[in-house]
């Protein structure tokens, strides 16, 4: 090899496997900053745990609540502050050295998973066992969340308007629930069908009692025995289950996957890994400067409709807020120019390349388990149809930040083209004209009771939200 070729740069990109390059320090960091993900995500079931565990973490590290402005300071945005959109959806913000009206950095999480919801009347009795009916919520594939121990939770909101939490099925010496499956010797008829068709959705019916009433003239003696239970216990009647949200998740807690313990299995990673691991970045930035703003939403799953979605006002309604605090006034024009000098990053899940699925992906643009944080630069499916796509200058804004501070990072997308695809948040906040793109963390089994990540990849995301949020 003559001086020419020992000299000539490297021009090819290609992956690098965190593990493989980390020094032993960086390693452990990674593993370490995993234990307090894996508690988060034990105890964030749904998206009013995270909400709750998001607040308390804030008060911790300092933030006020900003419907009482009045313990900050009613001259100006100048501490940090959050607002709860009706306990399903968070935003928390920190100001920074300019003010808001030179545009802020925003990232955007979702902390909703795909689960099954009870209907607004789920119980009924059949032969002599009780059941609640179920309506799946967001992409699952129904086969997966039978013979699977399940867990409740949620709220049950009674006439009086008194509330009353639920939470059944993770602590220690909980009953837990189940949705049946047919035994092997008798689904010749049902392995005959399509995957998406072998169970359908009106049979995920959740077993959760067999005790009947002794009164011999009880029509459905095990329903009202139930009933009995559920009113001693929580005092409600049946018509209580109309003003409720109760969610059916998989039972157990997060845990370390492999010999190695270098991956994490558990349910809803999906987005709760980008929702942690920005939160973390936030709290752990100082003397940004830009304003920093996160925003743990809801609905993503099912479209990102209703007021506690992405699509609902409540975000924009949010930084109207901060340009009061240092205005005092509530300019729509304003706003709109803070948003076009705004740079926002949708962290959300990808899917990582599975060699066992091989044929759908195409590798070189497929996020690899452990190789880092994924870029996507656009969304969508198929003809790039409802895509968000981010620019090819905020793009290289990312990929300059991110270089120059050592993250780990990749490419992503979701499949190959005729085959995959899908959206996320960016879209709806690509509306308002700022600049946004996604980046997230690589799972397999996206949308399974259970998925897998890297600790590598969980780490480098935690860097790359934190390098964001610092950057000039």
């Amino acid at each position: 090899m003559d001086k020419n070729e020992q000299n000539e740069p490297n021009l090819m990109f290609e992956k690098k496997f965190a593990f493989d390059v980390w020094d032993e320090k960086t390693t452990k960091q990674a593993f370490d900053f995993c234990e307090g993900y894996k508690e988060f995500l034990s105890a964030a079931k749904t998206e009013r745990l995270a909400v709750k565990i998001a607040e308390a973490q804030a008060i911790e590290n300092g933030f006020k609540k900003l419907e009482h402005i009045g313990e900050v300071d009613q001259k100006g945005f100048n501490a940090p502050v959050y607002s709860i959109n009706r306990g399903k959806a968070i935003i928390l913000a920190k100001p920074g050295k300019k003010p808001v009206k030179e545009g802020v950095r925003m990232i955007l999480a979702h902390i909703d998973s795909p689960r099954l919801d009870l209907k607004v009347r789920p119980l009924f009795e059949g032969e002599h066992m009780a059941f609640l009916k179920t309506h799946y919520y967001g992409g699952i594939k129904k086969y997966q969340w039978t013979a699977l121990p399940l867990a409740m939770y949620g709220v049950i909101v009674k006439q009086d308007a008194s509330k009353i939490e639920i939470a059944i099925g993770d602590k220690p010496g909980d009953p837990i629930f189940m949705i049946t499956d047919l035994l092997p010797h008798l689904a010749k008829l049902q392995s005959e069908k399509k995957l998406d068709e072998a169970i359908p959705a009106e049979t995920l019916n959740v077993v959760v009692g067999s005790l009947g009433t002794k009164n011999k003239d009880d029509k459905e003696p095990v329903k009202k025995n139930l009933l009995n239970f559920l009113n001693k216990t929580y005092g409600i009647a049946e018509e209580d289950f109309v003003s409720a949200d109760l969610e059916l998740v998989p039972q157990g807690a997060a845990r370390d996957l492999g010999f190695d313990r270098s991956l994490i299995a558990a349910y809803g990673q999906d987005d709760r890994v980008c929702a942690y691991t920005a939160m973390e970045s936030l709290f752990k930035t100082k003397e940004n400067e830009y304003a920093s703003i996160l925003v743990l939403t809801d609905k993503e799953e099912i479209g990102s409709e209703g007021a506690t979605g992405a699509n609902s006002n409540y975000i924009s309604d949010f930084v109207s807020e901060l340009i009061y605090l240092e205005t005092g006034n509530h300019d729509e024009n304003v706003l709109r120019d803070v948003f076009v000098k705004t740079k926002a990053i949708s962290a959300d899940v990808t899917v990582g390349f599975d060699p066992d699925y091989a044929d759908v992906f195409d590798a070189a643009n497929t996020a690899k388990i452990g190789a880092g944080v994924a870029i996507e630069k656009h969304s969508g499916y198929h003809g790039k149809y409802d895509t968000s796509e981010a620019t090819a200058e905020f793009v290289g804004f990312v990929r300059k930040i991110l270089n120059e501070n050592d993250i780990n990072w990749q490419i992503g997308g979701m499949g190959k083209v005729d085959i995959g695809g899908g959206g996320t948040v960016a879209m709806y906040l690509a509306r308002l004209n700022m600049d946004i793109i996604d980046i997230g963390v690589p799972l397999l089994s996206m949308h399974a009771p259970f998925e897998i990540a890297s600790k590598a990849d969980i780490y480098s995301a935690y860097l790359a939200y934190k390098t964001f949020f610092e950057a000039k």
